[in-house]
């Protein structure tokens, strides 16, 4: 979500304010703490880690403000690129499975747009999650903060330390990806390829909004 200009010059004004006096980062720590928590909580999936790691991402944050640089964005486009490193670190060095958390208002905000309900919403879900455990993590990363977390692909670029039209070309080969690995899911249940993966056409919906036809 874009912020109204003014707000951003009122976030700017206070970052400025907490790099010449550090008691003034409380302000931000207060705003984007609960954000960036559950950002880290869907992909580590336990309140302690999660803490620890959101304690660690304000802390770096708060060492580093002087190296802060606005790009036009919020502040928490860049407390949600050192907490995508800080989860990337933690996996790499505890070795632990990565999961997967979808909380109840990502799915139906996901299939939302659907004119009726599914009769088991529990089976949708397991289909989703199903297939991003197919996904490699940096895949999962794009989409989360593409649709779940809502970002544009110029914000989602800047958290990933990618281009612009970089996130753009990975997200439709994703979705490629989904597709071909939805075609070999055959549940009893549903046999239409768009009424199993009701999440892909929304994807793509949102991507004919987005994305030029030719990149």
């Amino acid at each position: 979500m874009h912020k109204p200009k003014q707000d951003l010059e009122i976030e700017l004004a206070i970052i400025e304010q907490a790099k010449k006096k550090p008691e003034a980062f409380g302000v931000l720590y207060e705003k984007y703490y609960k954000e960036i928590f559950y950002y880290i909580n869907r992909r580590v999936d336990d309140v302690n880690t999660t803490s620890d790691l959101t304690s660690q991402v304000f802390y770096k944050a708060m060492v580093n403000l002087k190296s802060y640089k606005f790009k036009g964005f919020p502040f928490s486009s860049w407390l949600y690129r050192i907490a995508t490193n800080q989860v990337n670190e933690f996996y790499r060095k505890s070795k632990n499975q990565r999961v997967i958390n979808l909380e109840d208002q990502i799915i139906l905000r996901l299939f939302g747009e659907l004119e009726e309900q599914p009769e088991k919403e529990e089976d949708k879900t397991g289909l989703l999650i199903s297939l991003l455990e197919e996904l490699e993590e940096h895949e999962v990363q794009l989409l989360e903060l593409r649709f779940f977390e809502e970002k544009p692909f110029k914000e989602v670029a800047f958290i990933l330390d990618i281009t612009e039209n970089n996130a753009k070309v990975r997200t439709y080969r994703i979705i490629d990806k989904l597709k071909k690995l939805a075609k070999g899911i055959d549940p009893p249940e549903v046999n239409d390829f768009l009424t199993l993966c009701p999440v892909l056409t929304l994807f793509i919906m949102e991507l004919i909004k987005q994305v030029p036809a030719t990149i």
